[in-house]
């Protein structure tokens, strides 16, 4: 059945069926199509749309640019209202929003329901049809959110939602800790670590999973591998838990149960927001304050002016 698919994890894509809509290339109606695909859930105004995505233009070049990107979205999208129950746009003179009632699919909304429907279950007590769909959406996640933005507005979506794919992440690696499917476990973890390597959690819990596959060797190297890294990139030493647990798997000294059991009481169901997404968004935060710092000090002076000339 040809449905219209709309993807926003890496590089934005929209299909119908098995083809591409190229139309919709340009990188602001592209930008301006996802603002309000993420906020689908009130009417967005037009001056505030034009602002936000056109903020280096005149007020009424932004409003241009606006009115041009929404003709090409309709434009495109239009041609398959049969298909999705309507226009995806509702559009007025004043205000804009995604149709409620339109059907397509959309990548980040179904990543979104899989964490909302587990997030307040431990990852050990997943049932094999909810671990099944945790791990269909962590595949959803191909790449960072929007990967050619970087508005504040973006910085912000795209940190939120890897926030949701580690803990996702962790609860598959706790479920498979469960269920003796170590390997799997250990797949979870490299993943966690390709976004974050100084998660030292992460570098502990794939120690466990390397000891209870029979790994010792792997999991003493993992150890060594967290410290280069924490020494590296944060220039501290593993923590005191980090290394207890090195010499217990280093002593051979834990046994399998114990193991699962440590895992499953001790380790909390929360991901640390990575350091340097912080670090970007500190840095937009500043620019901003400049430019707001700018325009008092010309207002300062636009008024000593003034007040001179009275």
């Amino acid at each position: 059945m040809n449905k219209l698919r709309i993807s926003l994890f890496g590089k934005f894509q929209t299909r119908f069926g098995e083809s591409a809509l190229t139309a919709l290339d340009g990188h602001k109606v592209q930008a301006l199509l996802c603002y309000l695909l993420l906020y689908p859930e009130r009417p967005h105004s037009r001056e505030v749309l034009a602002n936000l995505l056109w903020d280096d233009a005149s007020a009424a070049g932004s409003k241009g640019y606006l009115r041009k990107a929404l003709w090409q979205i309709q434009t495109e999208l239009n041609k398959y209202a049969d298909f999705t129950n309507g226009n995806i746009l509702q559009i007025d003179s004043e205000w804009i929003q995604i149709n409620k009632d339109a059907v397509f699919w959309l990548d980040v909304a179904v990543f979104e329901k899989a964490f909302t429907l587990t997030k307040d279950i431990p990852g050990w007590s997943l049932t094999p049809p909810t671990a099944q769909e945790l791990h269909a959406a962590v595949d959803l996640y191909t790449g960072e959110l929007l990967e050619c933005g970087y508005q504040d507005w973006c910085l912000y979506e795209r940190t939120r939602f890897r926030h949701m794919y580690l803990i996702m992440l962790d609860k598959l690696m706790d479920y498979c800790t469960a269920n003796n499917e170590f390997e799997n476990g250990l797949i979870y973890g490299m993943r966690i670590l390709r976004y974050d390597q100084a998660r030292e959690r992460t570098h502990r819990r794939l120690m466990r999973l390397h000891y209870l596959a029979h790994n010792r060797t792997d999991a003493l190297r993992q150890y060594a591998q967290c410290a280069e890294i924490l020494e590296k990139e944060l220039g501290v030493q593993p923590a005191r838990s980090t290394t207890e647990l090195y010499h217990q798997i280093q002593a051979d000294q834990l046994t399998p149960s114990n193991l699962q059991m440590f895992t499953q009481h001790t380790e909390p169901q929360t991901a640390v927001l990575p350091f340097n997404d912080s670090i970007i968004l500190l840095q937009k935060l500043q620019q901003e304050l400049s430019l707001v710092q700018q325009e008092i000090q010309q207002g300062i002076k636009t008024a000593e002016i003034l007040l001179h000339n009275i």
